[in-house]
Parts: C-alpha cells; structure tokens; sequence
C-alpha cells in the first residue's frame, strides 16, 4: 500500500495557500505527483510552518515523552500489565505531542507497522507534522539494567567493549547498520552516543560508555555519529542525541542523580574540561542533538543546579562558547514526579525542587533548553509563555530547531517505514555474525598462566554461570570440579543494591567493587579445586585481586553472548581487547581516587590498555 496520495493531500492542505509555494502537476484525482515546495530551502519551509502553528501547537512539540507499541501494531490505548506508559496517539490527542521515544518492543516488524499507523494518523491532525520516533541503544548484548530487549536487531558488544577494541572503522560500521535497523522500522532519533567519562569506578552507568579516556571517547564517539548520520544529515539518517552534557562521569561516590541519594558531581582534581573534550569532537562531527545530565556540577558555576537548569552550562558553555545550534533536550522527568501505586519517584529537579511545575520549566527553557524530555504536560509551557515568565522568541527558537531537524530528516516528504525492508535488513545474517565478532574482539584476556588459552582437544571442564549447550559444542561436562580437567566460572562485577522503593533504583549497579563474605569465600574455595578460567563482565571495574590471584586465565567481557564467549576461549575468535579503564587493586584505592580524574587509584592491579593477546596460532573456526 502506498502512501504518498496521503503525504501529498497533506501538503495541498498545509502549503499550497502560502505565498512563495508553487505546485504542478495534479493527477486525475487532484493529488500532486510533484510538490515544489521540497525543493525550497529547510529554512523557509520551517519559517512557513512556524507562523501557521498556534502557541498550544509550539509548547506540544518541545516535549517527548515514552510511548506503548501495541503487540497488534494498533495505536489505540491498551491495559498493559505493570499500568506504566500511554498510547502516542493519546498523547498527540490530549497534549499536541509528535515525538515519542521507545522502550521494550514486540518485534521489529511490528514497531514498522505500529510506525507507519502512528503517522497515517499524524497526517489527519491539523497541520500533519509528522511523528518523530527515538530509541535508546538496543543493539548491544548484556545481562544488565541497561539492557532494551534487542530481540530480532544485531547484538554487538557494550560500548565499553568498542571502547577496548579501540577501532574507529568498526564503530562507524556498527553505527551505520544499526542505522539502517532503525530506519525500517521508524526510529529517526538514536539517544545515545553516551559519552561520559568513566573517572569515577563506582558510577552505575559506566557500561554505557567508551571508558575513562577522553581522546579515546572523542575518536569513538565521532565515528559512532558518523555511522548514524552519514556525512552528511538528511533522509536516510538517524539523528544523535549525545549525551550526557558536559559529562556525567564524576558522580560522587558513584551514586546516580537519577534517584534522591546522589551527592552531585565533584571535580576534586578541577578536571572540568577533561570531560568536555568528547563533546568538542561530538560538535565538530555535527551530533544532531545534545542531552545534558541529571547531575549538578557542586561549585562549579554560579548555582547548584541540575545541569539542564544551569543556564551557565546549557547558554553559556554549550550555546555560546562552542556556537552549538542543534537541538538540546533534557534528559527525562525533569518537572513531574511520577507516581505510582507503589511508589513515587521524584522529578529529578535538583537544586530547584522549590519550584513548581510552571516555573521549572520556565527556568529549563530559559537555561537553553529545546525539548523536555519524559514529559507530557506541555500545558505547563503554555501557562509560562501566558503569564510572561519565557518569552515568546524563545519558544519560536526551540521550536524552529525542531522542525528544522524533522525537515532535514525527511520526515514531511516521506516519513513511513517500508515493511517489505524490515525482512531484509533486520536478521541479516552479515550484521549478526559482526555482532558476534564484535563481541569476541572485545574480550580481554588479562592473565593467562602456562599458555592455557586458547584451549584445543575436547577437555572435560566443570562450569557455573554459563550455558551448557554452549559448552557442550567444545567440551565435556563435569558433574563436580574434583572430576574436571578444567573449571569455567562467568561472573559478572560486583554491586550492592541501595535501600530504596523504587524498583529501578534497587536494580541499578551501585556500591562497592569487590566480592565479599560468603560469595567471595565460596569463589575462592570452587578456584582452589583445579585450574580455573574465569570469565568476568565488567560492566564497570571490579576489584579482584584474590579472584585474578586464584585465576589461572582471566577474561574480561564487555557484553558477549555464551557462545562469543566459548569462541574465544578455544580459539575460533582472537580477544583483542584493552582495558578500557583500569582495575583498583583495593577499595581503599577506589575512595582515595578523585572522582573526575583517569586511571588516578594507586597501584592498579590492571592499569588502563592492559590487554594479553594469544601467542598460538589460531586455528580458523
């Protein structure tokens, strides 16, 4: 079914009046074969729109808020089982929204249909701006908080694993078929790069980044952009949203500004602009658009506040000093708390929870910011403008930002999924076996006694935390370790749950880095049994030392499936990987670091780049 007789009846509608508009060519049932108007300039037809939109119609655009994909593709509200998040098409009824962002999803072919139901109903409101749909990153395997359930897309290795593989060719690779993912399916707004820096071991949201290097993050992170917009930004691009401005590595004590226990960010070592230096090679590669973090940078400008409310940060160092002009939003819930029968969870609203709802977002606008993220109550906006507290210029300028990003995007002369793509692209068999060799690149083997990987014949190996059919494709299963040759342990990094009602909150990776009492004692009695390989994911550092001790081959794994994981243990994949950050040798080492300063503990047990490679020649798999 085609839609261009739609698309064009839109534009008869919204443009053919306006002066400066040509048009020719009617078929025979008065629908344009050819519109003129796509051949004028962005600005101009952004400058058109502008004027026919109404102040409702402004406040509903500079918002972007979650929304449910019906497992029929249908756009109309459903009862969902945890009763969280609303239908798009009620939040483009009730409040004038068009951009929406996605969480889980049933399947790849299904979010093409729900996508191309959405603007089918976008066409029909007043002015038929189209829906502009993002994601955060759900393409990189991982058995943490942060994981999107990738389902049908290609599942490559976490950030941090391109950040130890270190090579830019790859990560634009990843960036442009992970591109041409989202685009069959709809998603024109990609919410990451993230690329913090990881200064502080404790942060719970270091996975998401390229390590503690700043000039490595800059390299990765522009490659990254580049795969995701092309060279240059235009329809067949996914815009960026990097973030998180101007970096949210230093959290003190690691304690995330999601939740109400943070204690802000800190520069003990006055590293500020380190961390800046991933977002000037981010600008320079023409990022989209720029979130800034929940965090407030303690003492750092003239107020505490977060830093979306910081006018210095958001006007002063991003707009003005680095000239950016592109779209910033918020990260998201920054006005309303979200309240649900078991819980509330506050508006991250830092340093101004004084204020009320009308007034904070007020001081967004007024800070430099475009787009509120998580939110749905752009009337809010509406009673600001009316009682005088941010003027009318500013709401055009956010608002003239974001239609220009949707025009340059395409999005009002095609803005529909092909569904015969999605079978195509989405299962290519190409882009799953680049995931998986990203996965295997990026381990990291960081002991490896007696040459003992890779391991050739077929051993008997006693294994915990690991999938025995893929085991069982290499070697044999022992029911104890007394009866193995070998012992293969998985472990992931070790966290602590903060007290907290918030589900999320108990689930994100907080606390301290080593393994302790029991768990820790019972480690070390299995490892002291018979030669043991451990294979660890750090989805932030871990402290190890009696671990790598009792070791006698140590990999790490920055995101890798069981079967990434058994390819490189027997050799069929080399582990290229070096540490993209480097492992405390105690936890006294990690308090006595400072927050915002790289590879700063002393005596590392790994220092940053630590990496082994293979000294067998590996036999092809």
């Amino acid at each position: 079914m085609s839609h261009k007789p739609h698309l064009l009846q839109r534009f008869s509608r919204l443009l053919l009046t306006q002066n400066g508009f040509t048009y020719r060519d009617l078929n025979k049932n008065g629908v344009l074969d050819i519109y003129e108007d796509s051949r004028q300039p962005i600005e101009a037809r952004v400058t058109d729109l502008l004027s026919q939109m109404t102040l409702a119609e402004k406040a509903g655009l500079l918002f972007i808020n979650g929304a449910v994909v019906n497992p029929d593709a249908s756009i109309e509200d459903r009862p969902i089982p945890d009763g969280f998040g609303l239908a798009a098409k009620t939040q483009m009824e009730n409040h004038l929204m068009n951009h929406f962002n996605l969480w889980e999803v049933p399947g790849a072919a299904i979010v093409a249909r729900w996508h191309n139901h959405l603007q089918q109903y976008a066409e029909e409101t007043r002015l038929g701006i189209p829906v502009t749909i993002a994601s955060d990153p759900r393409n990189h395997f991982s058995r943490s908080i942060y994981k999107l359930q990738a389902q049908d897309f290609s599942q490559w290795c976490q950030p941090l694993g391109f950040g130890a593989i270190g090579d830019e060719v790859l990560v634009r690779q990843f960036g442009d078929i992970v591109r041409q993912e989202y685009l069959v399916v709809g998603i024109r707004v990609a919410l990451h790069p993230q690329i913090d820096l990881a200064t502080e071991p404790r942060w719970s949201r270091i996975n998401g980044t390229f390590g503690a290097d700043a000039r490595l993050s800059a390299r990765l992170g522009a490659a990254y952009i580049a795969g995701f917009q092309g060279d240059f930004l235009g329809p067949e691009s996914v815009a960026c949203m990097t973030k998180h401005f101007p970096g949210g590595g230093p959290q003190k004590e690691g304690l995330d500004p999601h939740f109400t226990f943070h204690k802000g960010q800190i520069y003990p070592g006055d590293n500020f602009e380190y961390h800046l230096v991933p977002f000037e090679a981010a600008i320079k590669a023409n990022t989209a658009a720029i979130m800034p973090y929940y965090g407030v940078p303690i003492n750092q400008t003239d107020e505490n506040v977060g830093m979306a409310y910081n006018r210095a940060i958001i006007t002063g160092l991003l707009r003005e000093k680095y000239g950016y002009d592109g779209v910033v939003c918020s990260d998201w819930g920054l006005v309303t708390d979200l309240v649900t029968p078991d819980f509330t969870w506050p508006a991250r609203a830092w340093g101004v929870e004084h204020l009320p709802e009308v007034e904070r977002v007020a001081k967004l606008l007024n800070a430099g910011v475009d787009m509120l993220g998580g939110e749905s109550c752009p009337a809010y906006l509406v009673e600001a403008v009316q009682a005088g507290l941010v003027p009318i210029e500013r709401v055009n300028q956010a608002v003239r930002r974001v239609l220009r990003l949707k025009f340059t995007l395409g999005l009002f002369d095609n803005p529909f999924s092909d569904p015969e793509l999605v079978r195509q692209v989405i299962g290519n068999p190409d882009a799953l076996a680049a995931g998986v060799a990203a996965q295997c690149r990026a381990m990291t083997l960081l002991k490896n006694d007696r040459q003992t990987l890779p391991l050739g014949g077929r051993p008997s190996l006693y294994i915990e935390n690991i999938s025995e059919d893929a085991v069982r494709q290499y070697a044999d299963l022992a029911a104890t370790p007394e009866e193995a040759d070998l012992i293969l342990l998985r472990l992931s990094a070790p966290w602590e749950p903060v007290d907290s009602e918030i589900p999320f909150a108990r689930s994100f990776h907080h606390g301290d880095l080593n393994f302790k009492g029991k768990q820790k004692a019972a480690l070390l009695r299995l490892l002291a049994i018979k030669p043991a390989i451990v294979v660890i994911e750090l989805d932030r550092p871990a402290v190890i030392p009696e671990i790598n001790a009792a070791a006698t081959a140590l990999l790490a794994d920055f995101g890798a499936s069981d079967e990434a994981v058994m390819q490189a243990i027997f050799g069929e994949a080399a582990p290229e990987g070096r540490l993209p950050f480097e492992l405390p040798s105690s936890m006294e080492a990690v308090r006595t670091q400072r927050a915002d300063v790289p590879f700063d503990s002393q005596n590392p047990l790994y220092p940053f780049g630590f990496g082994l490679s293979y000294k067998q020649v590996l036999f092809a798999g």
